[in-house]
């Protein structure tokens, strides 16, 4: 969500709300609104945010970004905090679902680990290798 991400990246860089909200024109008020999600920025002001974070117009809308983002070893990701919606459902980040190529009626298997938390798997590859290990037919 963009609050979030206006949020994350304001507090990444070390700003307060008022000086976050005197770069792009705004009122400290104004701002407070748009991280708490009562509000949005309007265009203008949704490009003058994305040009003082040093992201993409799309990453500021779509929360591709995380404070944590490139801190992953070669070939591992992190990509971000995602919020779980009022019925459980999330948004995989834009940036997960490119390079993992999930598409729309994609069907994930979600794994759970009591100790590491839970996983998203692509439910093909998972029947297969269970086929392979002939636990199932």
């Amino acid at each position: 969500m963009i609050s979030e991400t206006i949020l994350l990246l304001r507090k990444k860089l070390g700003y307060s709300q008022e000086k976050l909200a005197e770069k792009v024109g705004v009122s400290r008020q104004t701002l407070s609104k748009w991280e708490l999600g009562e509000s949005l920025p309007d265009i203008v002001s949704s490009n003058h945010l994305a040009e003082i974070f040093g992201i993409s117009l799309d990453e500021l809308v779509n929360g591709d970004e995380s404070p944590f983002a490139g801190k992953a070893k070669e070939g591992k990701y992190i990509f971000g905090t995602v919020t779980v919606g009022e019925k459980g459902q999330i948004v995989i980040p834009a940036q997960a679902r490119k390079l993992f190529d999930i598409k729309k009626g994609d069907n994930l298997m979600v794994l759970g680990d009591i100790n590491q938390g839970l996983a998203l798997l692509d439910s093909d590859f998972f029947v297969q290798a269970f086929e392979e290990m002939g636990i199932l037919k």
